[in-house]
């Protein structure tokens, strides 16, 4: 194979894993739908049921797991826009995902994460500015970081040919 040949296999290797999830994620079922456990070094109870929880904040639902300084809008009584600030990290059993800031919509399954983004699978990893997630699919879309572009390192399948 010619090294151009490689470099595009492996660009379309990487965007089916980031993108797949569809038969394997229907087999797993979805983390989506699982109860959200928490946990942090302090936590603020507000009215109606939102929380705000700062200091080593974790947390979990199904497979995944969501962490960062702080977060707020976490609601006992329905669904949330939970905002996360400093040091985030979304990891799922076959990604990591970081940034700076991140919202997630546990009615849509949707987290986005800004700031300086890094997705990691494997030896894999792209970077960029903003990277949204949904959570029900396990379908990724990074954008542009600096100069606007999204930039990566993909390893071939070595046993791929």
């Amino acid at each position: 194979m010619t090294r151009t040949s490689i470099l595009t296999a492996a660009v379309i290797a990487l965007a089916l894993t980031v993108t797949a999830g569809g038969s394997d994620a229907q087999s797993r079922g979805s983390s989506a739908n699982a109860p959200i456990a928490y946990g942090a070094n302090t936590l603020e109870y507000g009215t109606g049921g939102t929380l705000t929880l700062s200091g080593a904040v974790e947390l979990t639902q199904g497979q995944n797991r969501f962490r960062a300084d702080r977060m707020s809008g976490l609601n006992l009584n329905s669904d949330s826009r939970i905002e996360a600030a400093g040091n985030v990290y979304f990891v799922t059993p076959t990604q990591t995902i970081r940034g700076d800031r991140a919202t997630y919509n546990t009615a849509d399954s949707v987290i986005v994460v800004t700031g300086d983004v890094i997705l990691t699978q494997g030896e894999n990893v792209m970077t960029g500015s903003r990277l949204t997630y949904n959570v029900r699919t396990e379908t990724a879309r990074i954008e542009g970081g600096q100069n606007g572009r999204v930039r990566g390192v993909f390893y071939p399948d070595s046993n791929g040919g």
